[in-house]
């Protein structure tokens, strides 16, 4: 037995190699103790019985009775197998603060992964480890995140399909076509250009939500209205103008709407109500069944379903719950803008008198 005599130390949290698996191979063959086996290699009793435990196979002895005995091939290729299986380490490890700021942010307040890590860098915030938005979702599809599973994720991008072209609006000669909007609007070079839509409860509920997105900064306004017609869509572009006086047609320079009946009759729409005879605004048309054409509305409206989703009645939702989403959905990082907010991006493009307007308005 003195040839397996070891002096080293005991070492923590190392594993045992496989020339150490057949000494206790041979030492439990001669019927030591796991405490004995243990003293005589260096290595905790504890960690010499969980090796036993592993590597003890029922073999049947020469009057064909089982028996069970150490086998330290059996006991090493079990110990490869799992260290196989076990990938790498996870990379959050034990940062729970971070663990719970993520859970937070996607169950609570919504945000995507890529929403979370830009905002974790576009603010400096500090954390013990870096998660990639990969490594989020990847965590995410796993399981990793207490709470936190797939159904959370609002949507995952999906492949584009090509867009083909439609042909002009054909419901009026009289309309503008989103053909003949400026190239400042088309190019999102300019502010002041939005696109308008509706977002509807169930269809025999009349409330609504009337939703304003400014093209260039992705600024939202949203109002609820009693109804989805006309006169509805009419009264709040009215108390908009009104609460911005003569600034209003510098702020909405150009509205692209769909063709739906409750922005039919532009003249109405566009008509300012402080100043007899004049416009406020411009209206323009998307061609039908063209909703690609206004992609920025849509976009927005499908953040505003993550709050109120379909099938909700508009009319059961308060004002307040209305104004925080609007809030959310401005002060949402970006990617598009580095993971700035449309809040950011409008400061930018306004003067302070004029973004103090806008914001005291809605």
């Amino acid at each position: 037995m003195g040839q397996f005599k070891i002096s080293t130390r005991n070492r923590k949290n190392k594993y045992l190699s496989e020339r150490e698996r057949w000494q206790i191979e041979v030492l439990r063959d001669k019927k030591l103790s796991g405490r004995e086996i243990a003293k005589q290699l260096g290595r905790n009793h504890t960690t010499i019985n969980r090796e036993l435990k592993r590597g003890t196979v029922k073999l049947l002895d020469w009057e064909l009775r089982d028996k069970y005995s150490y086998r330290a091939d059996r006991a090493h290729e079990d110990y490869e197998e799992k260290q196989r299986n076990k990938g790498r380490p996870l990379k959050i490890g034990k940062d729970h603060e971070l663990s719970r700021y993520i859970e937070r942010k996607i169950k609570e307040e919504k945000y995507s992964p890529g929403a979370i890590a830009g905002e974790i860098a576009v603010k400096g915030l500090r954390f013990n480890t870096k998660l990639s938005v990969k490594t989020i979702y990847n965590y995410i599809y796993s399981g990793l995140f207490y709470g936190v599973g797939i159904a959370d994720l609002h949507y995952r991008k999906l492949k584009k399909n090509r867009y083909k072209k439609v042909g002009k609006v054909s419901k009026s000669r009289l309309f503008k076509s989103i053909e003949e909007r400026s190239q400042a609007a088309d190019e999102r070079t300019e502010y002041g250009h939005w696109e308008i839509d509706t977002v509807k409860g169930p269809a025999s509920t009349r409330p609504c939500l009337l939703t304003l997105s400014e093209r260039m900064t992705r600024r939202e306004i949203i109002i609820k209205l009693s109804s989805c017609t006309v006169g509805e869509v009419d009264r709040a572009l009215t108390e908009l103008e009104e609460g911005l006086g003569r600034h209003f047609n510098s702020i909405f320079k150009t509205i692209t709407a769909d063709n739906g009946s409750e922005f039919l009759d532009w003249e109405r729409l566009e008509e300012s109500k402080l100043t007899q005879g004049a416009k406020r605004t411009k209206f323009y048309y998307a061609h039908p069944y063209s909703s690609f054409e206004r992609g920025t509305n849509e976009n927005q409206n499908r953040l505003i379903r993550r709050f109120i989703p379909k099938g909700v009645n508009i009319g059961s939702v308060t004002e307040n719950t209305v104004k925080q989403v609007q809030n959310w959905i401005n002060r949402y990082p970006r990617k598009l803008f580095n993971y700035k907010t449309a809040d950011d991006m409008i400061k930018q493009s306004l003067t302070r008198k004029m973004y103090g307007l806008l914001a005291v308005v809605h």
